[in-house]
């Protein structure tokens, strides 16, 4: 399975849409959500924490990739990130943090209103991984 079908990608992103509701974004009021499907059928949400520091702001990805991990789950298959505006897809600092756990989890976002799925390694293809440490 390279791509989720676009019924379960929607029902992902539907799930980051609810995740978005619980965001702390006191500064930019940019709501962000993000769902995270695991190999044996879980889902994980998370949702931006944003900081007074700018620097120290967690992502909707990194959230719930996070609260996956903490929950002991298995591996990721896919990840979806939702928010209010017309097209928004991981930032680079989110995209090496899910390819970190694999070059072919599916990331769904929104470009111009449509669902876009792309792996991780498409959507970073130079990525810095294992094989650059020495």
């Amino acid at each position: 399975m390279k791509y989720l079908s676009e019924v379960h990608a929607a029902d992902l992103m539907e799930q980051a849409k609810v995740a978005s509701l619980y965001t702390y974004s006191p500064y930019s009021h940019f709501a962000v959500g993000a769902a995270l499907l695991t190999k044996d059928g879980k889902v994980y949400t998370g949702a931006n924490l944003e900081n007074a520091s700018y620097g120290l702001t967690i992502c909707a990805e990194r959230t719930a990739i996070g609260h996956a991990r903490a929950a002991g789950a298995g591996p990721i298959v896919a990840i979806a990130v939702w928010s209010a505006g017309e097209s928004l897809s991981p930032c680079g600092a989110c995209r090496q943090f899910i390819l970190e756990f694999g070059r072919d989890i599916v990331v769904v976002f929104k470009d111009r209103g449509q669902n876009i799925q792309k792996t991780a390694g498409e959507l970073l293809p130079f990525a810095f991984d294992e094989s650059d440490l020495i």
